[in-house]
């Protein structure tokens, strides 16, 4: 029997705080850890099957244009050579999270520089990189706008994400305080350690892919539908993956390749993308334009909040970057206008990358209450409070559960806020200005369909299985504990099998609902467990507790071992999303707050030191969840000086296609960080009370930044990444 539940109501048991074993919430380790670092885990590139061969795609260099013919002439006398594969069925570029069908296919069509259009084959990765280089391509070119902004771009508004609700204008006019800005963020790519690597192998009318994605469920239907097979006659493999933040959610064009050539040779094929294809091919974070509009009477209150956005995207892509999610419910503001609009451009595509939305929106959203908080002659921390909404502020429904002021709050007093420089450019250590500033973060919170099965073992051990996948952020640890806990089992006693198509149903590693969701089958399928035990022990589940392997009933206490009696329970468990996500606001919240030191003669922006406090329901893991904040406030100094895609004009293609180009931070521009993780129960979100933490510890950081920047050099830098020249170009006293 599965054990199913329907969110259909809040979940107010709360039965992990009546479990004895003690492990959820827990700084545990990764059980999986010890194989990462001993190089014995195997990802998707590790696999070396029997007659394997290697395939190195070939990208177009045109901009826009039709693909007249692949010349393989220049081949012939190479050594290792296999063949040169293209095909109709060849993807265009990577699906979008969550499509569960191909995306756009052909290589006769080309849309953007580097879209993939055939595959070199040869005995060895060197051979066929070298072939590759040697294709002869005729395109017959066009040209096409790369420009988002330009004047021939067709822009088309998204009507879904966008609400007009009073009179905006008129609130702007009658405020007695406004703001009117522009801001613009560059893109971002999700750049994962590991790239991207699929080895296809076919047995009979079953294909095998070993891959690094990040949502089996739906990447079999999706390789399926571009290959026209059956669902049922594909297998995907991914149990570890080396990150991902995105862009491994859709099938992307080496799977399809490996699989095609793979099949036509008889042979396993592993494509391997080189960096500067994946920053080429696989989806990038859109740049944007943002125009946010604010109006406030004298004491603050909002009456009026405009968040006008425009995106880019390819033609036929449906999706658009959602910039203005958390401005929908964050503040309060009964006159709104929020839009966005996808400019039609041929840049390489653009899709999701961590937290999507509010990544780039929360910041400049904090940017511009900072610029309000400065005329109202307020604390930015009490701005935030005082607009806090008691409801949805254009639906009208309640909060599931919400501690932003209490973010704030912990943040302030841990920080030293009260402390803080209140003049910009009026602290100076040497040559060096000195700044402080904060910034709020929320990020939606979403349930997935998940199914999961544990089985109780006769030895006392327990599965958990799943064909959930974890990128590095904690997936294995987090059901291992879920199913200790439920179960009464030290985590040494429980394996975690994830990564294989084969097994149930997870919603996949995306939107930060793989935790909770995934997890919340787990407690499922232990509850099936538990009732099961207590029909061999004869008590209700409610009296039973288990703890150390061992059965306890009132004044009974029995070995599980002795219940099984040689014979395993297995448990099922199915959660669905119900009423509650359309009934409540689900979001998570936080708050962070930064000093940094602006050299006055250089402009160059270290971050001294940064502390974030979240909220997101009941921690799972503290170590993992603490990691993962760490990793998004690592990103959000990168977003606020360094990274950003940069774009040549004439054909848009990414002129920084790589790490040495690409800047990252690193070790010397990251201080030591501080997280703070809030005790939290949000019992609409899951069964487990537990909410997305992943994507959380990113929104809005970088905000935080650039408002110290400000505070330290009186400069308000309104396009990110606030790099040296955009600060020496301020009218402030650097130079």
């Amino acid at each position: 029997m599965n054990r199913t539940l329907t969110m259909d109501m809040p979940d107010t048991r709360r039965r992990l705080d009546d479990m004895a074993q003690g492990v959820v919430g827990k700084p545990l380790n990764r059980p999986e850890g010890p194989l990462k670092v001993s190089g014995l885990a195997t990802y998707a590139h590790e696999h070396p099957l029997d007659g394997m061969v290697h395939g190195v795609l070939v990208r177009a260099p045109a901009v826009k244009g039709t693909l007249k013919k692949i010349d393989p002439k220049a081949l012939d006398q190479l050594e290792g050579v296999l063949g040169v594969f293209s095909d109709e069925r060849f993807l265009r570029n990577a699906a979008q999270g969550g499509a569960g069908k191909a995306p756009v296919q052909g290589v006769s069509k080309i849309e953007y520089v580097g879209q993939p259009v055939a595959l070199v084959v040869a005995e060895t990765f060197e051979q066929a990189r070298h072939a590759g280089q040697n294709v002869i391509l005729s395109i017959e070119a066009q040209t096409a706008p790369v420009e988002p902004e330009a004047g021939d771009v067709q822009v088309e508004m998204q009507d879904r994400r966008g609400v007009d609700q009073g009179d905006l204008d008129r609130a702007m006019q009658e405020a007695a305080v406004t703001v009117d800005q522009v801001y613009r963020t560059a893109g971002h790519h999700a750049a994962a350690m590991e790239p991207h690597c699929s080895i296809a192998s076919w047995d009979g009318d079953v294909l095998t892919l070993r891959g690094s994605y990040q949502m089996l469920n739906f990447n079999v239907d999706e390789l399926a539908d571009s290959l026209g097979i059956e669902p049922e006659k594909v297998h995907m493999l991914s149990p570890y993956v080396g990150g991902g933040f995105g862009s491994k959610l859709g099938i992307s064009p080496e799977g399809v390749a490996a699989a095609i050539a793979s099949r036509e040779l008889g042979r396993p094929v592993c494509v391997e993308m080189t960096r500067q294809q994946i920053f080429e091919s696989i989806l990038r974070r859109s740049e944007s334009r943002q125009r946010i509009r604010l109006a406030a009477n004298e004491d603050g209150t909002l009456i009026g909040l405009g968040h006008e956005s425009l995106v880019s995207n390819l033609p036929g892509e449906r999706f658009a970057e959602p910039v203005p999610q958390s401005t929908h419910f964050l503040y309060r503001g009964e006159n709104r206008r929020l839009s966005l609009g996808i400019a039609r451009n041929h840049r390489p595509p653009a899709g999701s990358v961590r937290a999507p939305g509010e990544a780039v929106g929360m910041p400049t959203l904090e940017n511009a209450m900072d610029e309000l908080a400065e005329q109202l002659g307020m604390d930015p921390v009490e701005l935030r409070k005082k607009n806090i909404p008691d409801r949805h502020p254009e639906k009208g429904i309640p909060f599931s559960s919400r501690k932003y002021a209490e973010c704030l709050d912990e943040g302030a007093r841990r920080f030293g806020w009260e402390n803080r420089n209140k003049t910009p450019s009026g602290l100076r250590e040497g040559e060096w200005l000195i700044g402080h500033g904060m910034a709020g973060a929320s990020r939606i919170n979403m349930l997935g369909k998940a199914s999961a099965r544990v089985t109780l073992n006769p030895d006392g051990t327990a599965t958990v299985e799943s064909d959930m996948t974890d990128l590095g952020t904690g997936t294995y640890a987090v059901l291992t504990q879920v199913c200790g806990e439920m179960l009464g089992l030290p985590v040494s006693k429980v394996a975690t099998r994830l990564g294989d198509s084969d097994l149930p149903h997870g919603p996949g590693s995306g939107g930060s609902r793989g935790a909770s969701s995934s997890g919340s089958a787990v407690f499922l399928a232990c509850e099936d467990i538990r009732i099961k035990l207590c029909e061999r022990l004869g008590c209700q589940e409610e009296e039973l507790t288990l703890k150390d392997g061992e059965a306890i009933s009132g004044n009974r206490r029995v070995a599980l071992t002795d219940v099984l009696a040689g014979k395993p329970i297995v448990g099922e468990g199915t959660i669905q999303p119900g009423n509650t996500l359309s009934e409540t606001l689900q979001a998570g919240y936080g708050a962070y707050f930064c000093e940094v030191a602006v050299n006055r003669f250089t402009g160059e922006t270290r971050v001294r030191r940064m502390l974030g406090v979240y909220a997101a329901g009941r921690i799972l893991n503290e170590k993992t969840a603490r990691s993962q904040c760490l990793g998004g406030m690592v990103w959000g100094i990168g977003m606020a000086l360094t990274e950003g895609l940069v774009h040549d004009p004439r054909d848009g293609h990414i002129v920084n296609r790589d790490f040495a180009e690409y800047h990252l931070p690193v070790n010397a521009d990251v201080p030591q960080l501080d997280v703070v993780l809030l005790d939290e129960r949000d019992d609409a979100a899951s069964p487990l009370q537990s909410k997305g933490i992943g994507e959380l510890g990113f929104s809005g950081s970088a905000g935080a930044i650039l408002n110290a920047i400000y505070n330290a050099t009186g400069i308000r830098v309104r396009e990110y990444p606030a790099t040296l020249d955009r600060l020496l170009a301020g009218e402030g006293i650097l130079g």
